[in-house]
């Protein structure tokens, strides 16, 4: 299921160059791609003339072109050239592909999913300490940028990431403790932005475990409570941020269903120590580890698919920041905002598209268009 009408981080902005890049979410392929002033682009993936995939072809100028049949489309979707026909014949009204708004901030390339207009769309998420910059980064700290694939549900995967409680269980082998597994109470701070929340965080103390390896030597024997804080901004960004005692760790992971079964996570783990170049390799390798560790019980949990209803599982006080994940969700269906992501059966024989703004904006261009949006009806 696909909440629409949200800005969603998709992939990082470092890794869309001069040829065009597929971005699957919730089972529908997008294009991304630079123009030559630099701005990145994000469309559907689909050519409206065969299906081509406008990811596998090229940019050429000012335009995406569909390694098929060679046709190119601008920025806005339309499509400036078909390269068979006679210079003299006009190009169709319904040869567009659908464009989404896409700002690239924090490292992220962010797409805006849905047809609202633009003074009604919930704001760009902003990301606690970090420079509202195309690179993540934030002055003082060293980034690693890399990605975990999951055979899970995306809900699954981002519930996981904010869960307080599993760490002495889940990391017990890293830095959780599983000797000391009681969550003290806390209160959640909730952002809200012209009616849209923004952010869902909470701070706690957590208990470290008994150091291990290198670290035995050049940590304390008493060592202090860890003061940790996690939350989500919605729809699909979390954060992780650990004050040790040697310097502060955070962690902004965005999690991008590729379908139903399938989620990537694409993390940005900053540093305030060992920030010179050496270290980079073994922070990445931690931070895989985490992943690691919560693979099994994350791919292992049934159903597969959230529930809708709250009462379907058990939940207790220290779900609080899970619970308010699961109210934002429940808002967005009630507003209709919800989309079915297409089966692999109903992909094999039809296509449809997330809704783009371009539908509902120009009254001209009502029918200009090829395939239909998700849950649209053919007439």
């Amino acid at each position: 299921m696909l909440i629409k009408n949200q800005w969603y981080a998709v992939e990082f902005g470092q890794w869309v160059t001069d040829q065009p890049v597929l971005a699957q979410v919730h089972g529908h392929d997008l294009v991304l791609w630079r123009s030559p002033n630099g701005m990145v682009n994000a469309q559907s993936d689909l050519c409206v003339h065969r299906g081509g995939s406008l990811a596998g072809g090229s940019v050429v100028g000012d335009c995406v072109q569909c390694p098929y049949h060679g046709w190119r489309y601008g920025a806005d979707g339309a499509c400036v050239e078909i390269p068979a026909n006679r210079p003299d014949l006009p190009i169709p009204k319904k040869a567009r592909v659908d464009t989404y708004p896409c700002i690239e901030r924090y490292g992220f390339v962010w797409v805006f999913l849905g047809d609202l207009a633009p003074e009604y769309r919930p704001p760009v998420p902003e990301l606690e300490g970090l420079e509202e910059h195309t690179e993540a980064r934030a002055e003082g700290y060293r980034a690693v940028t890399g990605e975990f694939t999951w055979q899970a549900n995306y809900d699954r995967v981002l519930e996981n990431a904010v869960d307080i409680a599993h760490t002495p269980f889940v990391h017990s082998g890293s830095f959780g403790n599983k000797d000391q597994p009681e969550i003290q109470d806390f209160d959640l701070d909730e952002t809200r932005v012209n009616g849209h929340l923004a952010s869902v965080t909470a701070t706690v103390e957590l208990e470290p475990p008994r150091p291990s390896g290198m670290w035995r030597f050049i940590s304390k024997k008493d060592r202090p409570p860890v003061s940790t804080s996690t939350g989500f901004y919605p729809p699909n960004v979390s954060m992780l941020i650990v004050r040790l005692p040697m310097g502060e760790i955070r962690i902004f992971t965005a999690a991008v269903p590729r379908d139903e079964h399938v989620t990537v996570s694409k993390f940005c783990m900053l540093r305030t120590f060992f920030t010179g170049g050496w270290a980079d390799k073994n922070s990445y390798e931690r931070t895989i580890k985490i992943f690691l560790e919560d693979q099994p019980t994350v791919e292992g949990q049934r159903p597969e698919l959230l529930p809708f209803d709250l009462s379907a599982e058990l939940h207790v006080k220290s779900d609080s920041i899970q619970l308010a994940y699961r109210r934002w969700r429940q808002e967005q269906i009630d507003k209709g905002w919800a989309l079915d992501t297409p089966s692999d059966e109903e992909a094999k024989r039809a296509a449809a598209v997330i809704p783009s703004p371009g539908r509902s904006s120009d009254p001209e261009l009502a029918n200009a268009w090829v395939f239909p949006t998700v849950g649209e009806a053919r007439t």
